[in-house]
């Protein structure tokens, strides 16, 4: 297993993680199998949002003996009510779900406390100015939870969050599909077929912006519908109108800007290893770039997609990385410092590039990396 920083929170989190969508099947006995199954295989972080007191108390039980093993990502504002899941801003009701919540986890804290589904603007505003936020801080000074997190769909919202300095971690949506897609209030629009009707064409630029904010800023991502519900798996399904592969939704999400980890969802624990099985994967079985050059609805031409076909490069250039660093900067005044240290860490820079144009052959997106490569060295300098 593969591990990367969970941004600037210390966390060194594995990159595939665990969904909680499955902790409920066979009446909530499939949580001890897939954390047994996490812990064989090094699997150290996982997500719950679901509110349900039975598979909280599950989830309890299944970390007994073994709760420094996983970071725990779990959800403030998730609560249940009535006998079933409810999304609430009322402090008193974040309180006491809480509390419950970590009696039936059996733990006395959360590693990131998730303050759960925000996509509207507004809804932000109210976290921000109607307790529920200072709540969070709250937490956090008591040790009760060491990072303070929040769950979105909506890049707009997502944006004013991770710039409001309060976000440490983001839970995002995350793949191929949903990045085409602008913001909307309305998680189904994301997903809606009618949104896929004619011809796309690259990147959402807020999504991209959202990536390379949370990059500059430290803030670490987490994957969630990595595989779009299952429906990306699927040619019938896929609005791509092609099928991909596990391998590919998860190595697509992961050479996203600061994404730490995918939070694979699995209901069973043959699914799981499927998606732990990326790590042993082939450059090849992981590749997305062709497929995404062959969809029949959708066109990334001239994007950068960090997919590295472009090497090897003569003078040992890491094209994909000076390229990210370069995007990190389009947004700013000038380069955050961050970045120039990561790109002086570079064994090679955009200055050496000899503009070959081999590169660009390579690239199933048409780039032009030339035009990069001297765009690199104007901003970095060499």
């Amino acid at each position: 297993m593969n591990y990367r920083m969970l941004g600037n929170t210390g966390l060194n989190v594995s990159e595939i993680g665990m969904g909680c969508e499955g902790f409920a099947e066979k009446d909530c006995a499939m949580a001890k199998e897939l954390f047994d199954a996490a812990e064989r295989h090094s699997v150290n972080y996982f997500d719950l949002y679901a509110s349900n007191p039975a598979v909280r108390k599950a989830v309890g039980e299944a970390l007994i003996g073994r709760r420094e093993k996983f970071y725990i990502q779990s959800h403030i504002c998730s609560v249940w009510q009535n006998g079933q899941y409810k999304r609430t801003r009322n402090v008193a009701e974040a309180k006491a779900g809480f509390e419950e919540m970590m009696q039936l986890l059996q733990t006395d804290y959360l590693d990131v406390g998730m303050i759960h589904y925000c996509d509207a603007l507004s809804d932000w505003e109210e976290i921000e100015q109607g307790g529920v936020l200072a709540y969070a801080k709250e937490l956090k000074r008591e040790g009760r939870i060491r990072h303070i997190g929040l769950s979105s769909h909506n890049p707009q919202v997502a944006q004013r969050a991770v710039e409001s300095g309060a976000v440490e971690v983001l839970m995002f949506s995350v793949n191929p599909c949903y990045d085409l897609q602008p913001a909307s209030e309305d998680v189904e629009e994301i997903w809606a077929a009618k949104n896929y009707e004619g011809r796309l064409s690259n990147m959402d630029p807020e999504r991209q912006r959202l990536y390379e904010t949370c990059q500059r800023l430290g803030v670490g991502i987490t994957v969630m519908k990595c595989f779009g519900g299952g429906d990306l798996l699927d040619a019938k399904l896929s609005p791509a109108g092609a099928a991909l592969t596990v391998n590919q939704c998860i190595h697509y999400a992961l050479t996203r800007p600061a994404v730490a980890t995918v939070l694979a969802g699995a209901h069973s624990v043959e699914q799981l290893e499927k998606s732990i099985a990326y790590e042993d994967a082939t450059d090849e079985e992981r590749d997305y770039a062709l497929a995404f050059a062959s969809f029949p609805r959708i066109s990334w031409s001239g994007h950068c997609m960090y997919c590295s076909h472009c090497a090897p490069c003569p003078k040992q250039i890491d094209i994909a990385y000076v390229t990210k660093f370069l995007n990190l900067t389009v947004a700013q005044q000038g380069v955050p410092e961050t970045v120039r240290e990561h790109y002086a860490a570079l064994s090679h820079h955009a200055g050496e590039c000899i503009q070959c144009g081999v590169c660009e052959t390579r690239c199933p997106f048409g780039v032009d990396v030339r035009a990069n490569m001297r765009r690199a060295k104007e901003v970095f300098g060499y």
